[in-house]
């Protein structure tokens, strides 16, 4: 449940508007539900004023045999303003409820004494059918199950559904239910049943419990942006599977960045990890603008940390803090709290430690979380030596740039064989190169020491040629084992290359002497093993102080890239 919600009950949703999904409860009343059965459902109880007629003539307003309000359905935009007689009709069901069958045999009885239709109703004739005899207009078992849906014809149990003056007393039949529901026919039929003929259900809405009763008896589904998730809700606790996958249907759907959030929180505590997984997706491509959605600071904690840890995420770390620090202001005032930093820290928890600090540059980190107050003076210290010094202090904080990227990362090696010794005097080694199609470059793969265990320092840039423009670099280090292998060295944030154009990687190692490739390639080319898609590498020498990298040999063997 998004934190600080305290109804008890799933939030509804507002699909239709701009703004973020709203958490105010779906209406109580039955006309928020699509009308049906000509006019919008009517009051529980299908209640009869007097005896009449078994073909009844009513007009606006009035309730036919089957319970069923027979005025005009209120319009879509205000469900609440209705036609004064048809809500007279339905407080007059409500407060009178009988059976259809004994009207039906009242008028039978003695069809001489029935009234004639007030002046009001007799305006406007509508013809209805009669309950005596109703099966014979009904050519499916589906229409006749359809019939008795919100009907007390045959009805063997009544609900009592909703709390307070929202209470809903819905008729139904109890092999209906049976058959469309296991928790229903364990109700019913099970070991421990209940002879009860009147059951509340203070937990569920009036609306979500008709749209469950509507699909059990006909299979037609009614949810819409108010009730969808009430109606989720309701379909899980009484075990109507397929009822739940349209309610999921729905809300994929109407999946928007500003109700990602909402939505995320929702298919958590309902446990569709569907649903979960298809939010996360589209925070990961729309991150600013699901952060900047109002929904965002109504999520609970477990939810923000699930989103922090998150590799993928498409939006600078800076704007990730200023998204925690406005939940933690919300999340302070749910918790009765004073905004303080102290408060924001201790609201905001483990999601702190997931703000990946060294990945802003140290201007955004002076200006915005060195002067929040929320880190401590030791952490801001630490991550000032960080940006500022060689070699680089250990942090507190994770240091692995996020890829916004989706897929499987590949990678091509350019040499063949690798040697010792590679010596390093402050040049970058240097390598140009261009691809046959559209990648994003997000890190090396560099040689280390051939000297055992050590630590090394490097700048990472990629530089387009023509221009000389640096289009992206990463100031950060790498361990080694002393082994022969690659060891990885990543950029901060994927870099775009384009089809045919020359680009220039560069590597400024500071270090002991490394190991070193040799029998390089001119041409590389990667495969991939799912889809059979080619991506060409070629390599040239790099004019100009290089280190002594070329195609031949050198440094720089491996690009880690996405296609």
């Amino acid at each position: 449940m998004a934190a600080g919600d305290n109804s008890g009950r799933p939030p509804c949703l507002n699909f239709s508007g701009p703004g973020p999904l709203g958490n105010s409860q779906p209406s109580n009343s039955v006309f928020s539900m699509p009308a049906s059965n000509g006019g919008a459902v009517g009051a529980a109880g299908g209640a009869q004023g007097t005896a009449r007629r078994p073909n009844p003539q009513l007009g606006p307003g009035g309730v036919d045999s089957n319970g069923v309000s027979t005025g005009a359905p209120p319009t879509a935009q205000n469900p609440l303003q209705q036609p004064a007689a048809a809500a007279a009709a339905a407080v007059g069901a409500m407060a009178t409820p009988a059976s259809n069958m004994a009207t039906t045999a009242a008028s039978n009885a003695s069809p001489a004494a029935a009234p004639t239709a007030t002046p009001a109703a007799a305006s406007v004739l509508v013809y209805r059918e009669p309950v005596y005899n109703w099966q014979a207009t009904k050519s499916t078992v589906k229409e006749r199950f359809a019939f008795l849906f919100n009907n007390e014809v045959l009805s063997d149990v009544h609900f009592l559904v909703g709390k307070g003056m929202g209470v809903q007393r819905i008729p139904a039949h109890r092999f209906v239910l049976a058959v469309g529901s296991a928790v229903f026919d364990a109700m019913f039929n099970g070991g421990m049943a209940t002879t009860s003929t009147e059951i509340e259900l203070p937990d569920v809405e009036p609306a979500a419990f008709l749209a469950l009763l509507k699909f059990l008896y006909s299979d037609e589904v009614q949810i819409g942006p108010e009730t969808v998730m009430t109606t989720l809700y309701t379909a899980k606790k009484y075990a109507v599977p397929a009822l739940e996958a349209h309610c999921v249907e729905f809300l994929k759907k109407n999946l928007r960045a500003d109700n990602a959030f909402m939505l995320l929180t929702q298919a958590r505590l309902f446990d569709e990890p569907q649903l979960a997984s298809l939010c996360l997706e589209n925070i990961d491509k729309n991150t600013g603008d699901a952060l900047a959605a109002e929904g965002f600071t109504d999520i609970d904690l477990d939810t923000l940390v699930a989103v922090l840890e998150r590799d993928t995420l498409g939006v600078r770390e800076v704007r990730l803090f200023g998204a925690a620090v406005r939940w933690a202001e919300a999340e302070a005032h749910r918790q009765q709290l004073q905004p303080t930093p102290e408060n924001k820290r201790k609201v905001l928890g483990k999601a702190l430690t997931l703000i990946r600090f060294p990945l802003m540059t140290i201007e955004e980190f002076a200006a915005g979380p060195a002067q929040s107050n929320i880190l401590t003076d030791r952490e801001v210290v630490s991550l000032f030596l960080h940006f500022t010094v060689n070699p680089k202090p250990r942090v507190d904080f994770i240091d692995r740039p996020r890829c916004c990227l989706r897929g499987k990362e590949c990678s091509i090696t350019r040499f063949g064989q690798v040697e010792s010794r590679w010596g390093y005097s402050g040049t970058s080694d240097r390598i140009r190169f261009s691809v046959n199609r559209r990648i994003f470059v997000v890190g090396f793969g560099l040689y280390g020491s051939i000297h055992g265990p050590t630590d090394y320092q490097v700048n990472i840039q990629i530089i387009h040629t023509d221009s000389n423009t640096v289009l992206g670099q990463n100031d950060t280090g790498f361990s080694c084992d002393g082994s022969a292998n690659t060891f990885r060295v990543m950029f901060k944030e994927p870099v775009e290359i384009l089809p045919n154009v020359n680009y220039t990687a560069c590597a400024t190692l500071k270090g002991p002497d490394s190991h070193y490739g040799t029998k390089g390639m001119r041409k590389v080319t990667h495969e991939s093993s799912s889809t059979g898609t080619k991506t060409c590498f070629t390599f040239c020498y790099a004019a100009g102080n290089n280190n002594g990298t070329s195609v031949e040999d050198g440094q720089i063997p491996e690009v880690i890239f996405y296609t």
